[in-house]
């Protein structure tokens, strides 16, 4: 499915504008640190192009949403999503990079993060504004705890995981990550 998804600094915004076009808000963490790229996400199906630009200060991207794999409970308060902006590796076009990130990656996820409770890729088609990027990765666990303990399987698991990244994408290249939970 294609959303529009946008960054921005108002969380209050970003929450009205989702309920008003039935799509999902994002707000830091409360223990997330200062100083991060931005402390709102959007996501929504539709093509109120205004109502998502006004709320996405930072960034706004035209995105087509794959589930990697499905919630396994309900959303509760205490869930904490990381979220990750991947640009790719220069070696790449965008279409390598995403097939990677969907057909190597993807799977491997799984497998090396057990403790994730869901997982989407939202595949950037288009920058609207803001840095340019080719995807957004959302990986979620049942508590930030659960997100801090229980991101990798193992030292073996961070491994695989860390040197699969480093083949589709550029890391010091890319947004850092930043741990959301949904409002809506």
């Amino acid at each position: 499915m294609l959303e529009l998804v946008g960054f921005g600094t108002d969380p209050d915004a970003a929450a009205e504008a989702a309920t008003r076009l039935g799509g999902m808000a994002y707000v830091n963490h409360p223990t997330e640190r200062d100083g991060r790229p931005y402390s709102a996400m959007i996501r929504a199906a539709t093509d109120d192009v205004e109502a998502v630009r006004s709320v996405s200060d930072v960034g706004m991207y035209v995105c087509f949403s794959r589930v990697i794999k499905e919630p396994v409970e309900e959303p509760t308060v205490e869930r904490s999503i990381a979220t990750f902006g991947l640009v790719r590796n220069s070696a790449m076009t965008h279409r390598q990079c995403d097939d990677h990130w969907r057909d190597t990656h993807g799977p491997l996820a799984l497998q090396m993060h057990l403790a994730m409770c869901d997982y989407s890729q939202l595949a950037v088609v288009d920058t609207i504004h803001g840095q340019q990027i080719d995807g957004i990765a959302m990986c979620a666990f049942s508590t930030r705890s659960d997100l801090s303990t229980k991101f990798f399987n193992d030292d073996d698991a961070k491994r695989a995981i860390i040197k699969d990244v480093t083949t589709f994408s550029d890391a010091a290249g890319s947004p850092p990550r930043v741990v959301l939970q949904q409002l809506i």
